[in-house]
């Protein structure tokens, strides 16, 4: 099977689309993969070496696969400008694809689709997309709904996806759910013996709450969040901190003004973009972790925290209950004395409450493990296969 993946909205490996498809091509080599694979990567040049480590990894390793499989990267020559790529697709894909010999196209993202792709094709969709199609002009609505019913399989990372798809009229047969995956290599849990965790420019002193998001929308509930954390400080007068790290997005002036007016100022830090792979020790430190997101198709910082072995409370909204389980403490995201009382639980040091935080940590540690790029990886190979085997 020749699979061709459209890398064009993977923003140079690096946006979440991007960091998707190097996080199946790095567990490509422990995958088992059922049957020869030809995977061609195709994009512009210029994003040629975003994906070449994994690339040369997978070959290094194809010998120790239980088969064959081939990685490459093919570029693409045209205007490296949105439009460019747009009118690419929309007049020219079609004839490459089949002079690539390709028997199936892999798209990981909506900003790029063909009208009609005329060979068997998967999306990947990780996002809620109700939200960004109404925000669409009429005629780009009404063409990227006809994309989407074009497609043979769309793949989804929880069920809230999936029913959000079939509110717009898409066929449920073509959509199926392959969770997400997580790097247990970096996520896992370990001792963090010092009271001050250094995440320069700052010093933070435990204990302390974590919530990671970037601050993009209103939806994603930060300044409900600090009201939530000053109630809480100003009733239970404990020496607990917030921290609130994530990529400074559209609503970061809004944090920021929230975070100054609050009377616990000086224990709100913000720690602006942080690297993905540093994340761990900031979980190592906290005394939870706190998700007020009501905006999520999945909630990826939850599971991250559950697999470090620390406890979790989140908004019971979007797909965050369907990857946590019951391994969480859940309250309404649209409700600041709701979050402030999941604090008080979670930081009350009477014999009970600390068994049963860590009762609720160990049972979301196990949960956790279910969560593999191994297996997303397998499972996004076998959806697209079983298209390949329903057009034989």
């Amino acid at each position: 099977m020749k699979v061709g993946i459209d890398t064009f909205d993977c923003g140079h490996g690096k946006n979440n689309a991007g960091m998707y498809l190097n996080s199946i091509l790095k567990n490509l080599p422990q995958s088992k993969i059922d049957g020869p694979l030809d995977i061609e990567l195709f994009g512009l040049e210029s994003d040629r070496d975003d994906f070449e480590d994994f690339i040369s990894d997978v070959s290094q390793s194809s010998s120790e696969m239980s088969e064959e499989v081939k990685v490459s990267y093919f570029s693409v020559e045209l205007p490296a400008t949105p439009s460019g790529v747009r009118l690419w697709h929309a007049f020219g894909c079609n004839s490459f694809f089949r002079k690539q010999g390709y028997d199936v196209v892999i798209f990981l993202g909506i900003s790029f689709l063909p009208v009609k792709c005329q060979i068997p094709s998967v999306l990947i969709v990780n996002d809620l997309l109700t939200s960004k199609v109404e925000a669409l002009p009429f005629y780009s609505r009404m063409k990227l709904r006809v994309s989407l019913r074009n497609f043979k399989k769309i793949i989804v990372p929880t069920q809230f996806v999936k029913k959000e798809l079939k509110a717009m009229h898409l066929h449920s047969d073509s959509v199926s759910v392959v969770h997400n995956g997580l790097d247990h290599s970096i996520f896992y849990p370990r001792a963090s013996d010092s009271e001050i965790v250094d995440i320069k420019p700052f010093a933070v002193q435990k204990p302390y709450f974590i919530y990671v998001s970037k601050m993009s929308s209103p939806l994603k509930r930060h300044c409900e969040l600090i009201k939530a954390f000053s109630e809480f400080k100003a009733r239970s007068n404990l020496p607990h901190r917030l921290v609130l790290a994530g990529g400074e997005g559209s609503c970061f002036e809004q944090v920021q003004k929230a975070a100054l007016e609050s009377p616990f100022a000086t224990d709100i830090f913000i720690t602006g973009y942080y690297p993905h792979e540093n994340y761990p020790e900031l979980y190592a430190g906290a005394e939870a972790c706190i998700y007020p997101s009501v905006c999520e198709s999945v909630g990826m910082p939850v599971i991250e925290a559950m697999a470090m072995g620390i406890p979790v409370a989140c908004a019971k909204n979007g797909g965050i209950p369907e990857v946590a389980g019951e391994n969480a403490i859940y309250f309404d995201g649209n409700s600041v004395p709701e979050m402030s009382s999941a604090m008080e639980k979670l930081s009350q040091s009477d014999d009970a409450s600390v068994a049963s935080r860590k009762k609720m940590a160990e049972n979301a540690l196990s949960w956790s493990a279910r969560f593999t790029w191994k297996k997303t990886c397998e499972d996004v190979f076998a959806e697209a296969k079983k298209i390949l085997s329903k057009k034989r």
